[in-house]
């Protein structure tokens, strides 16, 4: 499970590995054969997609466009929910985070806002750092 560091580290220009290697992540103290599995699964996937990553190109349009979204009492250790957002800039991501909730949701409803609560922290801080650039 040593590979999950450098796989974090690669989190940095790859979105699309967020999920994975967070729930990953959660199992690094007392790895089981299951997760070993799935690191393999993980660095196959990373195996085709090496040409992947993020690049940037001109665009006509410069707004800032943002998803969020969650999984409800998906987690049977602790019952808390899996949220996530992205953010875009030119159709490209520019910002995205996947994490356990901190708080258990009693319903999906519930963990949808939550989803959107911490979308909604990180557009006013791309807000705020657009102002200043500008």
């Amino acid at each position: 499970m040593r590979n999950i560091g450098c796989l974090r580290y690669l989190l940095h220009t790859r979105p699309d590995l967020s999920f994975s290697v967070g729930v990953l992540s959660r199992y690094m103290q007392s790895p089981k054969v299951s997760h070993e599995a799935a690191l393999e699964v993980v660095l196959w996937y990373l195996k085709g997609t090496c040409d992947y990553g993020i690049c940037f190109k001109r665009a006509e349009e410069s707004r800032v466009v943002g998803y969020s979204d969650s999984s409800h009492n998906v987690d049977e250790d602790d019952g808390r929910s899996t949220t996530g957002h992205v953010f875009y800039y030119a159709d490209c991501p520019i910002t995205w985070s996947s994490h356990k909730q901190e708080t258990v949701a009693l319903s999906s409803c519930e963990a949808e806002f939550m989803a959107a609560t911490d979308a909604a922290k990180q557009a006013i801080w791309l807000q705020d750092l657009q102002g200043e650039i500008q």
